[in-house]
C-alpha cells in the first residue's frame, strides 16, 4: 500500500497554508520539500559531529569523515556504481556537467571536434558546452523532435561523424515530461566509440536509475531534487573515464604532494573535490536517498504515473488548453497554456489560490523556439502529490480562465 497521508506527514511544510488556502506544491521539477527526517540530520550533525572531513586525527573529524564516506557509499548503492571510486559530489547538476564540460573538452577534444546534445536540454546542458565551444572552437550538433516531445533517433544517428566525441542528453525533460531512451541511445552512442552523459536531474528523484544497466559514463543529479538539500549534487563516472580527465578546481583535498616545482594529485574521487565538502549536505542526501529507497522507486515511480495520467485527462476538461509534450513515455511534468491568457498571469492568479507552480521558459528556451512560444506553466509531481491537489489544479485553472474569457 503507499500510504500519501502517512508519507505527508513527513513533511511539515505540506501542512501550511498560502493566502488563508492549504498549500498545494507543484513545483517539484525546481525543487522538492524536505521530509523531516533529513533536516534532522542536518541539525544533528551541525550540533553533535560538526568538524572538517579527511584532516583531523581527532574524534569530530574521524567522525564526521566517516558519515561523508558512509554517504558516499549509500550514493554508490543507490544508482548501482561500481565502486566510490566513480562517485564525486559536487554542488549539483550544473556543476557537475561543468566539470564534465571543462575537463573533457581540455583534455579529450580539439577545434572541430563535435558534441551532440537534444533540442529539449537545460540550459546547463546546452551553455557548459557552449562556453567550450568559444574556448576550443568545437561544434554543438543538436538532435531534433517530433511533435509530440519524443526524440528522433533516426535523426540522432545520422548526428553521429568521425569528429564526434562525446553525446550529452537528459534523462527526463524538464519541461515536456518526456523519459527519453536512454540505454538504446547509450548503446548507439557506444556503436560508435563515442562516451555519453546523461542529465538526471529529473529522473532520479522518479525512478529506478541502475548505472551500470544503462552502461553511462557519466550521470549527473542534485540532490534538492530528490527530497535533500541544496548545494550537494552527483557525478557518476566510469572509473577509466575519471582517470583520464585532469581535476577540474586546485586546492585541498585534491591533492597528493605539492611542492612549487611539481604538485601530483589525488587518487579518484578527491581528485575532483578541492576544498571543504558539503559533508553536512552528503549525510542529508544519503538520509533523503535511503528515505526514498524505503518507500521504493518503483512505488513512486507508479503513483506518480497514476497523477500523471489524471491530470492530463483533466487539465483537457478545460476548454483552450494546450498541454506540450505527450510523449507516450512521460514523467510527472505537464506544461501548458490556456488559449491566449500570458503564463505569468496564470501562475500569478493560481498562486493566490495557494498553488505553487512554475512559469517562464523553465531555462529550456531552444525548446520554446521549438515549440513556437515564450514560455508555459508548469505543473510538476513528486511522491506526496494527491489526486485532490490535482483536482484543486483543475479547478483553478478552469477559474483563472473564466476571469479571462
Amino acid at each position: 500500500m503507499y500510504d500519501i497521508q502517512k508519507i505527508r506527514e513527513d513533511f511539515p511544510i505540506l501542512s501550511r497554508t498560502v493566502y488563508d488556502k492549504p498549500l498545494i506544491y507543484l513545483d517539484n521539477g525546481a525543487t522538492t520539500q524536505k521530509p523531516r527526517c533529513v533536516v534532522d540530520a542536518m541539525v544533528d550533525e551541525y550540533y553533535s559531529v560538526n568538524a572538517n572531513v579527511h584532516r583531523g586525527v581527532h574524534f569530530l573529524s574521524q567522525q564526521a569523515t566517516n558519515l561523508h564516506e558512509a554517504s558516499r557509499e549509500t550514493v554508490r548503492r543507490f544508482i548501482n556504481a561500481r565502486s566510490t571510486s566513480e562517485i564525486v559530489f559536487t554542488r549539483g547538476t550544473t556543476e557537475s556537467i561543468n566539470l564534465v564540460a571543462a575537463t573533457f573538452a581540455d583534455s579529450q577534444m580539439k577545434e572541430g571536434d563535435e558534441v551532440i546534445v537534444s533540442v529539449m536540454e537545460h540550459h546547463s546542458n546546452i551553455v557548459s558546452w557552449q562556453l567550450q565551444a568559444a574556448r576550443k572552437g568545437i561544434v554543438l550538433k543538436v538532435i531534433p523532435m517530433n511533435d509530440k516531445g519524443e526524440l528522433l533517433l533516426d535523426e540522432y544517428e545520422k548526428l553521429f561523424s568521425p569528429r564526434t566525441r562525446l553525446v550529452s542528453v537528459t534523462h527526463v525533460s524538464n519541461v515536456l515530461g518526456t523519459i527519453n531512451p536512454v540505454k538504446k541511445m547509450i548503446e548507439m552512442a557506444h556503436a560508435h566509440n563515442v562516451p555519453i552523459l546523461i542529465d538526471g536531474a529529473q529522473g532520479i528523484p522518479h525512478m529506478k536509475v541502475d548505472v551500470q544497466d544503462l552502461d553511462a559514463d557519466f550521470y549527473v543529479f542534485s540532490g534538492h531534487k530528490v527530497y535533500g538539500p541544496t548545494g550537494v549534487g552527483v557525478l557518476y563516472g566510469k572509473e577509466a573515464w575519471l582517470d583520464k580527465l585532469p581535476p577540474y578546481q586546485g586546492g585541498g583535498e585534491m591533492i597528493q604532494n605539492v611542492s612549487f616545482e611539481k604538485t601530483t594529485f589525488n587518487e579518484l574521487p578527491f581528485k575532483f573535490e578541492a576544498g571543504t565538502p558539503d559533508y553536512i549536505g552528503t549525510t542529508a542526501l544519503a538520509k533523503a536517498l535511503d528515505y526514498v529507497s524505503a518507500i521504493g522507486m518503483e512505488n513512486i515511480a507508479a503513483h506518480e504515473h497514476e497523477l500523471t495520467v489524471y491530470a492530463m485527462q483533466r487539465l483537457k476538461e478545460i476548454p483552450e488548453m494546450r498541454i506540450f509534450g505527450e510523449a507516450e513515455h512521460k514523467g510527472g511534468v505537464i506544461s501548458f497554456l490556456v488559449g491566449n491568457i500570458h503564463h505569468f498571469d496564470m501562475g500569478t492568479l493560481l498562486d493566490r489560490l495557494g498553488i505553487a507552480v512554475r512559469t517562464g521558459h523553465h531555462c529550456a528556451e531552444p525548446l520554446m523556439h521549438r515549440l513556437g512560444i515564450e514560455g508555459t506553466v508548469r505543473a510538476s509531481f513528486g511522491l506526496y502529490t494527491t489526486k485532490e491537489e490535482i483536482d484543486t489544479l483543475v479547478a483553478g485553472v478552469s477559474r483563472v480562465s473564466r476571469m479571462f474569457a
